[in-house]
Order: structure tokens, then C-alpha cells, then sequence
């Protein structure tokens, strides 16, 4: 006789608490995604350069106009604490050390993609525009382009745009600062 298998979906609060106890650690390499506990894809060495990229022309460029947080939780209310590869965020005098950075906290995210990109685009973009984050690019290291997706309106991201090796993006934090296609993706 068949069964339907139950899941159990898990709170933010359990997941940390996961963390604080030991049951979950930094070696587990997962993320909570909408109750679920998910086995994150391992960093390749194209990935990791383009998060290393990245982190340097942000602190570089922006300096102290935000915080340069890479590939650590965003608490996402309810059931969701994802690991994009870099964020950037509101400045804190605490860096963020008394509580754990929420969607209003996020500028901008970046998610950076090879074996993840189906899932970044299906699961991971729609909960960051469901959470109110303003700008999401996902970095398609497959099709070397980067994917701007901005203007969050009712859980759905209303503009997308492809940016190619030859374009260059522009962040408004502070001041414009224009960053290359191509010096992103190296």
C-alpha cells in the first residue's frame, strides 16, 4: 500500500536554532528556501572568482556606502533564509551583529551561477520579489550574461533585462557608479 510521503517544513526560528545547536554547521552547506532545507551546489572555481570579482569592485567602488555581505543569510520572515553570493546592504553601525539582515536591509542582491541557475531563477527570484528585495542580478556564468531583475511588485519582478560582455550596469547607491559586464564576469 502507497503513502504520500509528508515533508516537514521548517521555521526560520527552527533553522537558526539548528544552527545555534550544532545540528546544522558552516560544513552542512544548505540554505532554507520556503521551509526546506536545501543542499546548496558546490562553489566551482569560475564561481568563486566571480564572487571574489565582485566583493573587490563593490568595497572598491562603494566603499562605505553600504555593507559588502558575502555569501551569508538574509532572514526572510516566516520561512525562508537564503545565501545569495554577495549582498549589499544598508550600512549598520553594528554590521548587523545583534540580528541577521532582513529584505529591508537588501540594496541589491547577486547570484552568482552555474549549476544553479534553473533554481535561481524558479525559486530564488520569485521569493526575493515576493520579499520586497528592490534588484536581484543573477550571473549566468553558462551564457555570460548577467540578469537584472528589478521593480518587485506583487511577488513578481516587472522588469528583466540581459546584460552582455560589451554593456555595463548601473547601481545608485549614494552616487552612480557604472560596473562592466565583462569586468564581472573576468
Amino acid at each position: 500500500m502507497a503513502t504520500d510521503t509528508e515533508r516537514i517544513l521548517f521555521t526560520v526560528d527552527k533553522y537558526e536554532k539548528m544552527i545555534e545547536t550544532g545540528i546544522l554547521g558552516e560544513d552542512d552547506h544548505v540554505e532554507l528556501i520556503r521551509g526546506e532545507i536545501l543542499k546548496k551546489e558546490p562553489i566551482g572555481l569560475r564561481h568563486a572568482a566571480c564572487v571574489a570579482r565582485l566583493v573587490a569592485i563593490f568595497a572598491t567602488r562603494l566603499g562605505t556606502s553600504v555593507i559588502v555581505w558575502p555569501q551569508n543569510p538574509i532572514r526572510i520572515e516566516g520561512h525562508s533564509m537564503p545565501e545569495p553570493d554577495v549582498a549589499l546592504l544598508k550600512p549598520s553601525a553594528n554590521f548587523y551583529s545583534q540580528a541577521r539582515p532582513t529584505p529591508s536591509d537588501v540594496l541589491l542582491l547577486v547570484e552568482v551561477a552555474d549549476s544553479s541557475v534553473a533554481r535561481d531563477k524558479s525559486a530564488k527570484a520569485p521569493l526575493y520579489a515576493e520579499a520586497g528585495v528592490p534588484e536581484l542580478w543573477i550571473v549566468n556564468l553558462i551564457e555570460n550574461v548577467i540578469e537584472v531583475y528589478s521593480q518587485p511588485t506583487n511577488g513578481t519582478y516587472q522588469k528583466v533585462l540581459s546584460a552582455r560582455s560589451n554593456d555595463s550596469l548601473t547601481i545608485q547607491i549614494g552616487h552612480t557608479e557604472a560596473i562592466s559586464v565583462l569586468e564581472v564576469l573576468g
